[in-house]
């Protein structure tokens, strides 16, 4: 526990993470499926010598790139300062296993950047070939930019050998490295559909190019969910037993979400069906928005139970969601040093310092502070206190005994939570501080 807390009131870090990431990968996952669509839209247009196509193609040309670049380079910035303030702990692990990792990405990244400014602004300013080349090297950059992101990512979820050892290779080459990124694929192909039927819209002088293009769009979103159907089964058979358990009634939260995604992705490729692909002419753009809409809640959601089955770590078998490594990887000294002294112990920053030896003749206000030092050590990485997924709400009703007994046997009760470290003090402490808030909400209730 190496870095300072950052507190998010009511809405907590993990979802102050959620809520940029799922902007983000909304957008980034249309940035390299949009690519290849830019490329293969242009050799349409040539092939079947139409003029309208192509500029057709140029004016998406544009918006691909105020959407990608300008957005989606922020989130991405926005990304990192969240990460970094709410999970240093984690954040920092990642960059020293993968840090060659990053700077290929940051390589390709630049590259990537680089080439759709350059297919932009080189429309009519160039040969054909010159500039699909240009094309095909955005999106190549960009799909390896996907590729090594996704091997850090999906190793959070399945480490592999990694654990063992701590080679770059088994950890971004991990189980399911391969099928993570077949969907991760077929997504941006799902989105580059989805957002060329809003640009496609957008026509209005000419109804027949207009039908053509919305029904050309519907088949990429088809086409992606198609391969999303195939994979997702063989993504669920590689996760970890636990995480599989979870998302199949482990966790009720988690698996509605999970259900949840399954229910709306067939509703798009259905309505997608019905829709723009058998009747084009009827498509609007509030269909379009529609459409977009729910793609975006399909992502939130999907990347929310993502994240939900990889508990209770923040990578997998390594490190707990509250930043404490796992007992294979903690070392000696410091178990000695919980066992003796605390989990506290271990907190650099935390606020008080009269708390390094609780014993069972402390006074209680000093029991009252310890325990909310640990809440925030060990609890506030996930929960909050009376806001999104707030604790008084799960403790309502709770005597002093209960709590305590539900924090001692919680990763037993409850396999997504982590267990309680520390000694037997601390968790006296953790539960008569929460005793003493729960005590207050219900005199507000009553």
């Amino acid at each position: 526990m190496e870095y300072p807390f950052f507190e998010v009131p009511l809405l907590g870090g993990g979802l102050l993470i959620g809520v940029v990431a799922i902007f983000h990968v909304f957008v980034s996952h249309f940035a390299v499926g949009g690519g290849l669509y830019l490329v293969l839209t242009e050799k349409k247009a040539y092939k079947e010598k139409n003029n309208a196509v192509l500029e057709y193609v140029k004016r998406h040309t544009l918006f691909f790139v105020l959407i990608t670049l300008v957005f989606g380079a922020i989130s991405g910035v926005g990304i990192w300062f969240s990460i970094g303030l709410v999970h240093p702990m984690a954040t920092s692990a990642l960059i020293h296993a993968f840090v060659w990792g990053w700077a290929i990405e940051w390589i390709f990244f630049f590259v990537e950047i680089a080439a759709a400014f350059i297919y932009y602004y080189s429309w009519s300013r160039v040969s054909r070939k010159v500039h699909l080349t240009i094309g095909w090297i955005y999106f190549v950059s960009a799909w390896l930019s996907l590729a090594v992101i996704n091997g850090i990512l999906s190793f959070m979820l399945t480490p592999g050998a990694w654990l063992e050892t701590q080679n770059f290779w088994h950890g971004i080459l991990n189980p399911t490295y391969i099928v993570s990124a077949l969907i991760r694929t077929a997504v941006a192909i799902s989105l580059a559909g989805l957002y060329g039927l809003l640009t496609s819209t957008w026509i209005r002088d000419d109804e027949e190019n207009r039908a053509v293009l919305v029904k050309y769009n519907s088949k990429w979103l088809l086409t992606g969910m198609i391969f999303i159907v195939i994979l997702g089964p063989l993504f669920i058979s590689s996760i970890p037993p636990l995480a599989r358990f979870i998302s199949m009634g482990g966790a009720a939260a988690v698996t509605l979400f999970a259900v949840a995604t399954v229910f709306l992705s067939a509703l798009i490729a259905v309505f997608a069906y019905f829709g723009p692909f058998r009747q084009p002419r009827s498509f609007t753009t509030t269909f379009a928005v529609l459409f977009l809409v729910l793609g975006f809640a399909v992502t939130g959601i999907t990347e929310w139970t993502r994240e939900a089955v990889r508990k209770p770590y923040i990578i997998y078998g390594y490190m707990y969601s509250n930043s404490f490594l796992t007992e294979e990887f903690i070392s000696d000294e410091n178990k000695a040093r919980i066992d003796t002294e605390g989990s506290l112990s271990l907190v650099k920053w935390r606020r008080l310092t009269d708390v390094d030896n609780l014993s069972s003749t402390a006074n209680k206000e000093t029991f009252i502070n310890a325990g909310r030092e640990l809440f925030r050590v060990q609890c506030e990485a996930c929960h909050t206190i009376d806001g999104y997924n707030g604790v008084l709400p799960l403790i309502y009703g709770w005597d002093r005994e209960k709590i305590e007994q539900e924090i001692k046997d919680l990763h037993d009760l409850k396999k997504f939570m982590p267990p309680f470290i520390g000694t037997v003090e601390e968790r006296q402490a953790l539960a008569d501080w929460l005793n003493s808030i729960k005590d207050l909400q219900e005199e507000e209730v009553n």
